[in-house]
């Protein structure tokens, strides 16, 4: 299985299509933050807006999806004289978001979220930059399929008869996947290690995956790759954004937060198989990166 594939199934993702957006000239819409194990996703299909996260302002155009994996509260913007505000409309899959006081559309905007599971999703999610920005809709390739997700997620939008919830969510998975594979260039300028273009860091970076309870250091990866530990390093750091060491750890973490959830393996030998020769070494890694105990961590999924 692929690496996205695989962070994917892992992720127990469960999307949620919540808001149907067709906004006028001139209105704001201001969106709460998330909880900690809720990713917030913007797809704008039509139109141009601007969204604004923290102090980054995102450009949006047709074929454009932000992914906000920090959760952060944020505001989408249309150009025009005034501000107006929003009001919304309930239906049985989603709620429909129109401008105050009417007139026609200038945006047509799908809202929603990600759930994920407080292991491999929670790690996933955190690995990535704050927020994501990629335009499938500046490359041939891209701009296909989204035509074909943004034909049936209207459709289904338009339709909202039984199953539409299911269809939608499943539509916002298969966005996600290819945001998660975009690598950095044309449509992104984010460095996402999901997306590795490099050959060597690649072969790298999924054989911690396949394998995180391997006896891995710098020096092995770097022979594995046939690449000097000086290139491998600095090329590492060039394709993911962090360093091998953060990397490794990160894996054998999402490996032991699945073991934990999934296995009845005591503590002691989850730290064995996935790379730690200590306990107390293992649980202080684990509790640095989820902030609960491994033993904690597994009561709390059981219950």
């Amino acid at each position: 299985m692929d690496t996205v594939s695989r962070l994917l199934s892992r992720a127990q993702l469960e999307a949620t299509l919540e808001k149907h957006c067709l906004l006028g000239a001139g209105t704001r819409m201001d969106v709460a933050g998330y909880g900690e194990l809720e990713v917030p996703f913007h797809v704008l299909l039509e139109g141009e807006c601007r969204l604004h996260v923290g102090r980054q302002v995102f450009e949006l155009r047709p074929g454009d999806v932000v992914l906000i994996p920090s959760g952060a509260e944020h505001r989408v913007v249309t150009a025009g004289p005034g501000e107006r505000g929003t009001v919304e409309t309930g239906g049985e899959a989603f709620v429909t978001t129109r401008s105050e006081r009417g007139g026609d559309p200038v945006i047509d905007l799908f809202c929603g979220h990600f759930t994920v599971n407080a292991g491999t999703g929670a790690l996933l999610f955190r690995s990535l930059p704050g927020a994501v920005h990629v335009s499938f809709g500046r490359s041939a390739e891209t701009d296909e399929v989204l035509r074909g997700l943004s034909f049936l997620m209207r459709a289904e939008a338009g339709r909202e008869g039984s199953g539409t919830a299911a269809i939608l969510s499943a539509l916002c998975t298969v966005l996600l996947a290819m945001v998660l594979r975009t690598a950095r260039g044309t449509a992104t300028a984010d460095v996402l290690w999901t997306a590795v273009t490099d050959p060597g860091i690649a072969s790298a970076v999924a054989g911690v995956l396949d394998d995180p309870g391997a006896d891995w250091t710098i020096e092995r990866l770097s022979r594995q790759v046939a690449m000097s530990r000086a290139t491998f390093l600095r090329r590492f750091v060039r394709e993911t954004g962090t360093t091998a060491g953060a990397f490794l750890t990160r894996a054998r973490m999402m490996a032991a937060a699945q073991l934990l959830s999934t296995s009845d393996a005591t503590v002691a030998s989850v730290a064995g198989r996935v790379g730690y020769q200590s306990e107390s070494a293992f649980s202080r890694a684990f509790r640095a990166e989820l902030g609960t105990t491994p033993a904690r961590f597994r009561r709390d999924r059981r219950r």
